[in-house]
C-alpha cells in the first residue's frame, strides 16, 4: 500500500476532501489533522473498516476508540439519556480538545465501544477535519496516528514515520497547535469525572460543572477501560525516559551528576528557557518559560520524537508539579517514562 499525502496546510482543496472521503466510505483509513494529536481515521460505524485501525496501530481490541463529529446534533444519533443540561455546556465548549463519555445508541458498533454500553465521543477545533467529517457524512473513529506505544504525532511527518504503507493517506493540516490528546470527561454519572486529562482541566470544567471528579487509572487491569490512556503503555520513545522534579539548584545538580555518571551514553535534556546556557549538550529542547506549560504540551511528544531521531539513549526531562495543565503534562510524561519519575 502507498500512502497518499494530501497537502492541506495552506488552503483546503475540496476535491481532495472529496478523493479522502471516498477513501473512508469505501473502508480505508485516512490520517487527519486536529488541534490535539493527529488521528488515525475510519468510518465510526463501519466494523470492517474499524478493526483495520487496530491493525494498522497494533492496537489491543479493549482499548476503546473516540468518535469525532462535525455537529453536536450528532451526538442525538450516537447516544441515549444524554442530559440536555450536557449538551448546554458542550455547545460552549465544543469544537474543542474535550472528549465526553455518554451512553452509546444502537447504531455505535462494539469495535467503537470495545462491547461497553458507553461511547467516547467529541468535535474536534480544526476546520479541515469537521468540513472532513461533513463531507464523509459518518462520524469518524480516530485513536493517534502512531504505532501503539509510540509518542503521539502531532505533525504529518511523524504519522508517515509510523503509518508509511500502513494506511490509504494523510491529511497534512500542518502542526498541532495543542500537542496532547483532549481531556475525557464521563458524564454517564451523577457527577461529571476526568479519565484523561488534556487541556481542559479539572479548574476550568468546574465553571460549566459545579463538581468535577478526577479518576485517571484502572484499580483491575482485568477491567475494559472507559477512556483510551487508561491501561496501556502511551507515549514512549526508544530512549530511556527519566524525569526529575524539584526547584531550580536541585534539579540542576542532579542533571550534572547524571551526566558524569552516565558519560558514555548519548543524553538528552528536555528543560525550560531558563535552564538556557547551563549545559554544554547539544541534545538540548527547550519547553517554554515553566510558569506557562502551554508549549511544552504542544511541543512534548514531538520532542521525545526528535531525541529518538538524534540516537539519544536517556532522555531527561524536567518535571512539573501535578496540579492544573501539569497533570495533564505529567500523566503523559509517567507514561512515556514507565513511571520513572524522581522527586529531587
Amino acid at each position: 500500500m502507498k500512502t497518499k499525502i494530501y497537502n492541506f496546510k495552506n488552503i483546503i482543496e475540496y476535491k481532495d476532501l472529496e478523493e479522502a472521503s471516498s477513501i473512508i466510505k469505501n473502508g480505508g483509513l485516512v490520517a487527519i489533522p486536529t488541534e490535539t494529536v493527529y488521528g488515525l481515521a475510519a468510518d465510526g460505524l463501519n466494523p470492517e473498516a474499524l478493526e483495520k485501525i487496530f491493525i494498522a496501530k497494533n492496537r489491543p481490541m479493549d482499548n476503546p476508540l473516540i468518535l469525532h463529529i462535525s455537529d453536536i446534533f450528532q451526538v442525538y444519533e450516537l447516544t441515549k439519556d444524554v442530559k440536555e443540561t450536557d449538551i448546554e455546556i458542550l455547545k460552549k465548549l465544543w469544537p474543542g480538545p474535550l472528549t465526553v463519555i455518554l451512553n452509546r445508541s444502537d447504531i455505535v458498533p462494539d469495535e467503537v465501544t470495545a462491547g461497553l454500553d458507553t461511547v467516547a465521543i467529541r468535535m474536534p477545533d480544526n476546520k479541515i477535519t469537521r468540513s472532513f467529517i461533513k463531507i464523509c457524512d459518518t462520524p469518524l473513529a480516530a485513536p493517534s496516528a502512531n504505532l501503539s506505544t509510540k509518542p503521539s504525532p502531532t505533525t504529518a511527518d511523524a504519522v508517515y514515520e509510523d503509518m508509511n504503507g500502513r494506511i490509504d493517506a494523510i491529511i497534512d493540516g500542518g502542526p498541532c497547535t495543542i500537542g496532547i490528546e483532549s481531556t475525557v470527561l464521563d458524564l454517564t454519572e451523577e457527577a461529571p469525572k476526568i479519565l484523561r486529562p488534556g487541556y481542559y482541566t479539572k479548574e476550568m470544567l468546574e465553571k460549566y460543572w459545579e463538581i468535577v471528579y478526577i479518576d485517571l487509572g484502572l484499580n483491575d487491569k482485568n477491567i475494559t477501560p472507559k477512556s483510551p490512556g487508561q491501561k496501556y503503555k502511551h507515549y514512549a520513545p526508544n530512549a530511556e525516559v527519566l524525569v526529575l522534579i524539584g526547584d531550580d539548584d536541585s534539579f540542576r545538580k542532579e542533571v550534572n551528576k547524571l551526566l558524569l555518571e552516565n558519560e558514555s551514553k548519548k543524553i538528552g535534556l528536555m528543560v525550560f528557557d531558563n535552564d538556557k546556557k547551563l549545559y554544554n549538550n547539544k541534545d538540548v529542547i527547550y519547553m517554554g518559560e515553566k510558569e506557562d506549560l502551554s508549549y511544552m504540551g504542544k511541543i512534548l511528544f514531538d520532542s521525545l520524537r526528535k531525541m529518538d531521531e538524534n540516537g539519544v539513549e536517556l532522555i531527561i526531562v524536567r518535571g512539573v508539579e501535578e496540579d492544573g495543565y501539569g497533570l495533564s503534562i505529567m500523566n503523559r510524561l509517567k507514561k512515556a517514562a514507565s513511571q520513572n519519575v524522581r522527586r529531587i
